[in-house]
Parts: C-alpha cells; structure tokens; sequence
C-alpha cells in the first residue's frame, strides 16, 4: 500500500494556488500530508509527500528507479520534464551522482517546485528552464542515465511520438549510459503509445516494465543488450527498501524484453 492510499478518502483537497503562464494553468492542492500539482483543470502532474520530498508515490517513478542497477552511482545524470521534482530528489538523495540536470520548459513549474513541493536547494542539481529538443540537441554524449518525462495538459508531448527526438536522446548518452523513457500504453495492447517508431530506432531488445497506472517505461542502453538478472536485482531491490520506504520488487517481476511483448496488431 501506498501512503497516499492509507490516507482517510473523505479528506478534502485543498487549493494552495492557481498560476498562469504562456503555456496554460498550473494548479497547486493539498490534501492531508499530500500536495497535488496539475497541468490545468484535471491533468494531475505530480504528487509530492510534504514529511519526504524525496518519496515516490506513482508507480511509474518507482520503475524508473530500476535503471539505478545497471548504473548504480551515475556521475551524471539528466531529466527532461521536472514536474514536482520527487524524482530527481529521490535520486539526489539515495544514489549518488555528481550532478543532476533538470530540463523544464516552464519557470512557473520550478519556482511552484522550490515554493509549494519541496523541490531540493542540493547544490549538485542544475535547472536548466528551456526546450527539451533544443537541449537535448546540444548535449551529445552528456549524461549517464537520461530520463525522458514530458507531458503536457493535454496528454503526450508531441516530442516524445518523434523518432528524430529520440535519436537525439540516444546520442546524448555517454559510452555505457542508459535512457529511460516514460510512455504510456496503447489502449489494451501491452506495448508503448510510440512502440512502432521505437523498435525501428532501437531493435526489441530494450527492456520495458509496465505499470497499473496506464504507464509504460522503457530502457534502452546506449549499446548492446542490458542483462536482465532477476534474482540479482531482487537482492539489490532489497538492499534499497530500507532507504526507500517500499520495495522495487513488482517492478522487476514485470520487467521483459521488448521482444517478450505482447505483438503489433
């Protein structure tokens, strides 16, 4: 059980605050230890535990984490899409690296991160407030461990349905880096929104997790094939759970190769 589904259902959200900016409304709510940042009216982004800044509540962020065996103390590591920062705090925190980068295209999500959800003052993160694509671009064989979160009010960003976006991410991985890819799954099917576009640029022998919330993630190293060690990354998961406050164990029971997947129609 999560914390958040330990919390009393009755208890009401509270509006902390409601922002506009060049790119639509952000939405800040509390409810009970919880506070909810939203893209708009009903697009929830985030959710942040105000005890521990640092807590992953989705399920998503927590299957994230599995990229963290392969590359256990990255020396650096790069978000693309901040949202409430609870990703980037966790992996500040628990794993080690030099230095975290941000990439957030819209100042108003940071300055509502440091004010309302504890977005970490470390000095090894950077925010860098800009296009993804652009960045991106710029920052060929940069980063270690790359993670790709980019939503928007309406859904998908458009960048993360576009082979070329991808390529870029892939080249911005150091010799032995790894990216990590937030996708959502189409329909019923078990595979990813982009999964076509993806196996064209990365064969099917990535590796994918999905997740009850609809989400699926990706890992794709920058070369060759990444072991998929079960037994070994259930001891390493079980090293974590004491520091993280929940297993990574359902995580890695659902883990497969891409060419495990359920078929293209």
């Amino acid at each position: 059980m999560s914390r958040l589904d330990a919390l009393d259902d009755n208890q009401p959200e509270q509006l902390l605050a409601e922002i506009r900016d060049d790119f639509g409304s952000l939405r800040l709510t509390e409810a009970g230890a919880y506070r909810f940042l939203y893209f708009g009216e009903q697009t929830e982004q985030s959710c942040t535990f105000t005890a521990d800044p640092a807590w992953l509540e989705y399920d998503y962020t927590r299957a994230m984490l599995l990229a963290l065996f392969w590359k256990t103390r990255p020396q650096r590591v790069t978000l693309l899409g901040l949202g409430g920062g609870s990703l980037n705090n966790c992996v500040l925190r628990h794993f080690e690296p030099e230095q975290v980068t941000a990439v957030e295209l819209r100042p108003a999500v940071v300055d509502a991160g440091y004010r309302w959800l504890g977005l970490s003052q470390d000095p090894r993160l950077r925010i860098k407030i800009g296009c993804a694509e652009q960045y991106i671009s710029e920052s060929p064989a940069s980063c270690d461990l790359l993670f790709v979160d980019l939503y928007m009010e309406g859904g998908i960003s458009r960048l993360q349905l576009q082979a070329e976006f991808f390529s870029r991410c892939h080249k911005a991985l150091r010799p032995g880096g790894l990216l990590v890819i937030n996708q959502w799954q189409l329909g019923n099917t078990g595979q990813p929104y982009a999964g076509r576009m993806l196996q064209q640029l990365f064969g099917d022998h990535y590796l994918q997790v999905p997740v009850e919330e609809g989400n699926i993630l990706l890992l794709v190293p920058e070369s060759g094939e990444l072991a998929l060690e079960k037994s070994l990354m259930d001891d390493w998961a079980d090293d974590l759970e004491p520091q993280l406050g929940y297993s990574l164990r359902p995580y890695i029971q659902a883990l497969r190769r891409a060419s495990d997947g359920p078929a293209f129609d």
